[in-house]
């Protein structure tokens, strides 16, 4: 069988030793970094060209840079707390102490997406900043983010996909990787994250730019929101039929990892929590086209 070894990238850019304690800097935390800002930067430029809008552009240069902190502190807790309730509610249930360890892994999108759309609603409020409007430069920003985070991901040798004998499969590292159930020998799994990177965030993202910039979708507000969280939706759903799912949803009975099933057929976690971002940005673009 044809497979592709595991590229050799550590998920650390450098590590130094100080006093006996190891303090890194890993390609996932460039990933938020860089996403954020980047983020940042597109939604400021979306500001300063009036001709995007249908009025004056909802949202000052300082206004933008207070989002940021909003945004940063609702995707740490949102994530977080997300990760904790929609996957492993039990285990922290009796161990509350580790949900604050949030360097030893475990951040969920969806419950990402939440703390943000909480942080933004409370935000728009306070500023009396129009909100869907700026959801809509939010979700422009998204993708990127996305993108970085899924190529972090593999980086990370995480979050890999189902066993597969397709020739692109890659032979991730590690016993969990390689603890194939009928597999002999090497174990090659689908690169999910990788296909994730390119449909959540490289290919979504420039649609959006497309329809931002050149189609005049940032006049009709909700429009981009609404597509942002079907293709997200769409994108994910599709891809949770190669992902591999969560241990804890994995049995003897449930090997595909169904969070919801009847008579073997069902839902994974990830398509569960999607579906309701496709229903909502579909209403969000029939509303806004209508309007």
């Amino acid at each position: 069988m044809s497979y592709l070894p595991f590229p050799n990238i550590s998920p650390d850019i450098f590590a130094i030793d100080i006093f006996g304690m190891t303090f890194a800097l890993r390609w996932y935390a460039v990933a938020y970094i860089v996403g954020l800002i980047g983020g940042w930067r597109l939604v400021l430029d979306t500001q300063r060209r009036p001709a995007l809008w249908h009025g004056p552009a909802p949202m000052t240069a300082d206004q933008v840079e207070r989002l940021l902190t909003w945004v940063i502190v609702g995707v740490i807790l949102g994530g977080r707390l997300g990760f904790v309730l929609f996957y492993q509610p039990g285990f922290y249930l009796q161990n509350p102490a580790a949900i604050l360890r949030v360097w030893e892994g475990g951040m969920s999108f969806h419950g990402g997406f939440l703390g943000v759309v909480v942080a933004g609603i409370l935000f728009c409020r306070r500023e009396g900043i129009p909100m869907l409007k700026a959801a809509d430069v939010m979700a422009l920003a998204a993708p990127l983010g996305l993108f970085l985070g899924r190529v972090a991901n593999f980086i990370n040798a995480e979050l890999w996909g189902r066993p597969t004998s397709m020739p692109w499969g890659v032979a991730f590292p590690g016993e969990a990787a390689q603890t194939c159930p009928d597999v002999l020998g090497v174990c090659a799994r689908h690169p999910s994250q990788l296909y994730e990177a390119v449909l959540e965030g490289l290919l979504l993202g420039i649609v959006l730019l497309w329809l931002a910039y050149r189609r005049g979708w940032l006049k009709w507000p909700g429009a981009l929101t609404g597509f942002f969280l079907t293709g997200y939706g769409a994108a994910r759903f599709v891809v949770e039929f190669v992902r591999q799912p969560d241990a804890q949803f994995i049995s003897e009975g449930n090997p595909l990892g169904l969070a919801f099933q009847i008579a073997g057929h069902g839902l994974t976690m990830g398509q569960i929590l999607s579906v309701p971002m496709i229903a909502v940005g579909l209403w969000l673009l029939l509303r806004a086209k209508l309007a």
